[in-house]
């Protein structure tokens, strides 16, 4: 193997072990049987959510994984084609990916790393269902907001009947 060869491998070796530093969310995907365009419609629903989605080759994001310590993974995991989604949250990816895969069902997870916890794909099927943190801020908001509200409609009411 050439020189120039190596250090390209190395150089991907060393971008998949910075975006698994960046991301607090990664899903490996199974993406075998995929057309052109349910390819580019998930890697549109991946973007547009600010998810970096990649496919590598098995090989380099399993030196990178060693290199990075993470255990806990089958190795068969990392077996047939295999994609992956680093967020920069722990719901968004996995929300995307179980989203698509009711219109492309051949799409998996593997298995997902949760904030440095290797995680099986039933646990990134729940972590799916979750809403985002935006969402449940804004759920927080109006629960919180709800008995403010509430005490100013009675007694706008109140008001309104003594006049």
């Amino acid at each position: 193997m050439s020189k120039e060869v190596l250090e390209s491998k190395r150089a991907i070796v060393e971008e998949i072990k910075s975006k698994y530093n960046n991301a607090k969310g990664v899903v490996f995907v199974g993406y075998q049987g995929i057309n052109v365009e349910q390819d580019t419609n998930l890697r549109k629903s991946f973007r547009e959510n600010d998810v970096e989605y990649k496919i590598y080759k098995n090989r380099l994001i399993k030196i990178a994984l060693d290199e990075l310590g993470v255990t806990g993974y089958e190795p068969t995991c990392l077996e047939g084609a295999t994609s992956v989604a680093f967020g920069k949250d722990e719901v968004t990816a996995p929300g995307i990916l179980f989203k698509a895969k009711k219109t492309v069902p051949c799409l998996e997870a593997k298995f997902g790393i949760i904030n440095g916890e290797v995680v099986d794909s039933a646990k990134v099927e729940q972590l799916s269902k979750i809403p985002s943190k935006e969402v449940l801020i804004s759920q927080l908001l109006c629960l919180l907001n709800a008995p403010i509200s509430h005490l100013a409609r009675t007694l706008d009411a109140i008001a309104k009947k003594e006049a």
